[in-house]
């Protein structure tokens, strides 16, 4: 076998309700643990808004339907996991022709809370320093500091409540396995549990992106104009999601020192946002992974694995 090197896999995945979704390429897959302890799996391809056209490859563009269409499929999904106790109310909701029309409203609806907590509320409590602070340069950074410190506290606030807690060891679960694979190791539940979970591909590290980002451009609007002010933050919202992407990106298929410097806040702000799964969440996750993803034939060509080697590990796991 090759050196353990880290190799990108391509994969990601969210935390549902009780499971996991594992998405790689234009295939998805949910693992939700039913209320009998039986795994349930919804195997589906999502293509996404544009799909098929080059502007969804162009950088810094790409980067702002993929925030769309992973707001889009993560809700899709939330919504499966939600109903999957229930089989009868899966299948109808599956069949259900208003189920894409609830999705975009809630997805629009939740898009447009975070616009007004994140950008607007932040700009309207610095802003109140203008009576005492002249430097407008200052008042920028300040509001920044306060976009952050309002994320902080939401995130630290909803930890205590008992399913964003299991959310987030299945968020745990989630990138032991990614971290599993791409650090070459056969994906058990024993090499799961003992992989980190905390990866730079993150959507949390995204989203700290996202705000660090906003800082940095929101510094240079310079209008007298309130309403423009807040116009234009709204409007550079693609902007800022479209570079964060691109860095993001960069981290997860990059190991220099610079990416793990630029990496280290979302990789801090995780230690929140995942917690460690027990083995049963884990068997969650492998299943979302092994219906989208072969990994055996990832370790083969990127780590030197035969496939006897592979077959024996997992046997001897017993995991399956």
């Amino acid at each position: 076998m090759s050196s353990k090197r880290k190799h990108y896999s391509g994969i990601g995945g969210q935390a549902v309700l009780e499971g996991i979704m594992m998405k790689n390429g234009e295939k998805y897959a949910v693992a939700v643990r039913k209320s009998n302890g039986k795994i349930a799996i919804e195997q589906d391809n999502y293509h996404g808004l544009l799909d098929g056209k080059v502007i969804k490859k162009i950088p810094f563009i790409r980067g702002i339907f993929n925030f769309i269409d992973s707001l889009v499929l993560g809700m899709k999904c939330l919504n499966y996991s939600a109903a999957i106790d229930d089989e009868a109310d899966a299948e109808e909701g599956k069949r259900s022709t208003g189920e894409g029309l609830i999705t975009a409203l809630v997805t629009c609806v939740s898009f447009a809370l975070a616009i007004g907590i994140f950008v607007v509320l932040p700009y309207y409590i610095a802003s109140r320093l203008n009576g005492f602070v002249r430097n407008q340069s200052l008042i920028a950074i300040v509001e920044g500091l306060i976009r952050i410190i309002i994320f902080m506290i939401y995130v630290c606030s909803i930890s205590f409540m008992r399913d964003i807690r299991r959310l987030y060891r299945y968020h745990g679960a989630e990138h032991k396995c990614i971290n599993c694979i791409e650090r070459g190791r056969p994906l058990t539940v024993k090499n799961v549990m003992r992989s980190s979970r905390l990866h730079r591909r993150c959507g949390t590290s995204f989203i700290f992106f996202v705000l660090l980002v906003s800082v940095v451009l929101f510094f240079f609007i310079r209008v007298d104009n309130v309403a423009l002010r807040v116009a234009l933050r709204i409007l550079l919202m693609p902007v800022v999601a479209g570079i964060s992407y691109e860095i993001i990106r960069l981290a997860g298929r990059s190991d220099n020192i610079l990416v793990r410097i630029i990496s280290a806040p979302g990789m801090a702000v995780q230690r929140l946002t995942t917690k460690e799964p027990d083995e049963k969440m884990v068997e969650v996750a492998i299943a979302a992974v092994e219906a989208v993803f072969d990994w055996k034939k990832f370790l083969q060509d990127n780590f030197g694995y035969r496939e006897e080697e592979l077959d024996t590990a997992t046997e001897h796991a017993g995991n399956r």
